[in-house]
């Protein structure tokens, strides 16, 4: 909220009232509509015809959307960074930022376990997983953390949200009736008592303490599906720390995004301020330089000792076919935006919406670089395989399953948007308040 302009409390509920769609918001969700429509289309194809619809063969076998499962794990980070880090080292000035956080979290999460669903090929796949569960995979432990990191978002969205629900219920008239049944729903047992309130304020703290282990363990277990696979390019002991900080960034790189785009397009101008932006931008140079320093330390040890298999995996990132992407994740998505970010003109609303954007399309460019080139380049050379094996480019039906993937997140933020307040109706209201007795 802008500071020395305290506002009146029916000032912020006008404000943060959930509004309904526009003219854009309405061709923006029928256009995501149409693109999930088309992924679900090409996944019927999938389903009837089988992997064959697919690019994917024997060597490449994850592709695409193990590269989208990297990305959307990475991206829910986020809600450990803003939710938990930010509220836990008592940064007040990321309270408005916080739900917009956990939704892009608990999207991402979703759409981060269907998207392993589609990758096995036949869905009757997933029952396995449980009856015939290894503690020694570490798939079983991928579905461990990432159900529980799932559960914890989810509850880390609705907690806060219970005082807002106090509000939205106490103005009928102004939803619909399908809305007035949802906030009863979710919401009716709270009363706001100064009880209520204390266990809810505990139980939120105690979340944010369990959501840091959780979130590093769901990307240290996701690197490790790479990193305890002997291949060129995985066979590495810095994974980890590198998945994690990579996740870091893309995650704080969405919400700079979001950020703009809800400020413009719900007019939240007085609650995500100049200010956020700032202080926003500081923290993604803060994580761009971290990931970048395990950048190097991924690609200067391997490129030291150069052993042949790493050899030819380096010479293909560095200067071969994989150059133009891997050039464009480092620069576009790490460098460009650092710099940007570093000056104060850089950290204002649209400078930071662009440089957010960047970071987000070089970290999908990154997961695909971490996935596909590896894949193609095994310790035992590719001998006597058709061509189709020595190379891999995604088929439409991968593309379009991508892409829905990618339109279900965005579809799923776009709806909590509609339905609950963006930014927190009845924290504003508590800041506004002591601002005004102040």
């Amino acid at each position: 909220m802008k500071e020395h302009s305290p506002l009146s409390t029916e000032k912020i509920i006008s404000d943060l009232y959930p509004k309904k769609f526009g003219r854009i918001g309405r061709v923006w969700t029928l256009f995501l509509v149409i693109v999930c429509l088309i992924g679900a289309y090409a996944y019927y194809r999938q389903l009837r015809y089988g992997l064959v619809v697919t690019s994917l063969r024997d060597y490449v076998s994850w592709g695409i959307y193990i590269s989208n499962f990297v990305f959307f794990v990475a991206i829910s980070l986020v809600g450990s960074l803003i939710t938990a880090i930010l509220r836990l080292a008592n940064a007040k000035w990321s309270t408005p930022l916080t739900r917009i956080a956990e939704m892009i979290a608990v999207s991402a999460i979703v759409f981060a376990s269907l998207i392993i669903i589609v990758d096995m090929g036949r869905p009757e796949r997933l029952v396995y997983i449980f009856t015939h569960t290894r503690i020694q995979s570490p798939i079983t432990w991928d579905v461990v953390v990432i159900s529980t990191y799932f559960v914890i978002s989810l509850l880390l969205l609705y907690l806060p949200l219970l005082p807002d629900l106090q509000i939205l219920n106490s103005h009928p008239n102004r939803n619909t009736g399908f809305l007035n049944r949802i906030y009863r729903f979710l919401g009716a047992f709270w009363k706001g008592t100064r009880e209520q309130e204390a266990i809810n304020n505990r139980s939120i703290i105690l979340l944010c303490i369990l959501i840091i282990p959780v979130a590093f363990t769901i990307h240290t277990v996701t690197s490790w599906l790479f990193a305890t696979t002997y291949r060129p390019g995985w066979d590495s002991t810095n994974f980890g720390a590198y998945f994690i900080s990579g996740a870091f960034l893309v995650g704080g790189g969405a919400v700079l995004v979001a950020m703009y785009l809800f400020r413009k397009f719900y007019g939240l101008q007085n609650y995500i301020t100049y200010r956020h932006f700032d202080n926003m931008g500081r923290v993604v140079v803060m994580l761009a330089l971290l990931y970048l320093y395990f950048n190097v330390n991924e690609y200067l040890v391997p490129a030291f000792k150069m052993k042949k298999p790493e050899e030819h995996h380096l010479e293909e990132l560095f200067s071969g076919k994989f150059s133009l992407g891997f050039w464009f994740a480092i620069i576009v998505g790490m460098i460009i935006p650092m710099f940007i970010l570093m000056f104060k003109k850089g950290r204002r609303p649209y400078p930071a919406f662009w440089a957010g954007v960047m970071v987000v399309v070089g970290a999908w460019f990154k997961r695909y670089l971490i996935v596909t080139p590896t894949l193609l380049h095994p310790f035992l050379p590719m001998a006597d395989v058709p061509e189709s094996y020595l190379n891999y480019f995604p088929s439409w039906e991968e593309w379009a399953i991508a892409m829905g993937s990618l339109a279900g997140v965005l579809l799923i933020i776009t709806l909590l948007a509609r339905v609950f307040p963006i930014v927190p109706m009845h924290e504003s209201i508590t800041e506004n308040d002591a601002h005004q007795e102040n």
